[in-house]
């Protein structure tokens, strides 16, 4: 493995959050994109 020296635990937390931020903006896309749907369903929307 590389050795990253005295900055391993800095570059390993940047991408922990890294990864953590795009999961949740992939949730947060789904749970909107359901809500929405829900939404749409109760006004008789008849495409979905």
């Amino acid at each position: 493995m590389i050795d990253l020296g005295q900055h391993a635990a800095f570059i390993a937390a940047a991408y922990i959050g890294v990864f953590a931020g795009i999961a949740g903006l992939i949730a947060w896309t789904i749970f909107d994109a359901r809500r929405i749907s829900a939404r749409l369903a109760s006004l008789g929307d008849k495409r979905g």
